[in-house]
């Protein structure tokens, strides 16, 4: 399959969490167009499941979608840090919970027509219970609930668990533990 070449790149924004830029590239076609991109330095999202297969999940405020959602512990990687070691610094920072093992779920490129974006989904067990430390910034709601459940809620179109890291994470955990 012949790829697309990269004529000139522009960076237009540098934030805090992601970047942008636009691309001018040559299409195998010989035409030219314009890529918008987004740069993002991936992330991480946990399935962190207790004894009772009871899926424990974050409920917070969304204002990019003006709205409450039900999600996964998850979090931005650090520059340099490894997957794992994120998901065990975020599942502790968003829920307090430690986990004895943690298993590779699935990695997957979320939006990749317009993001770099790569996110690594992990199955966290063996939890062991502490106090959250969420960011400055989060306002966080736990939330508890057995795995088939959430499934459910997912079957029946639920608008709480929408977002397609949690859908997505918690379809292929019930998919490997045969749930």
């Amino acid at each position: 399959m012949e790829h697309e070449k990269l004529v000139v790149s522009h960076r237009v924004y540098e934030g805090r969490v992601l970047n942008l830029r636009v691309d001018d590239v040559q299409l195998p076609s010989g035409q030219q167009t314009i890529r918008e991109i987004v740069e993002h330095g991936g992330a991480v999202a946990i399935v962190a499941l207790d004894e009772d297969e009871r899926v424990v999940l974050i409920k917070q405020y969304r204002y990019a979608v003006d709205c409450p959602l039900i999600e996964l512990p998850a979090g931005v990687l650090e520059p340099g840090e490894e997957p794992l070691a994120c998901a065990a610094r975020e599942l502790e920072e968003e829920t307090g919970y430690q986990a004895g093992s943690f298993e590779p779920l699935i990695t997957i490129y979320p939006s990749p027509g317009y993001t770099t974006e790569i996110i690594h989904m992990f199955v966290a067990r063996q939890l062991e219970a502490g106090q959250p430390r969420p960011e400055h910034d989060e306002f966080i709601e736990l939330l508890h609930m057995p795995l088939k459940q959430a499934l459910e809620m997912i079957a029946h179109g639920e608008v709480e668990i929408c977002n397609g890291v949690a859908v997505i994470g918690l379809m292929m955990a019930a998919f490997k533990l045969n749930r």
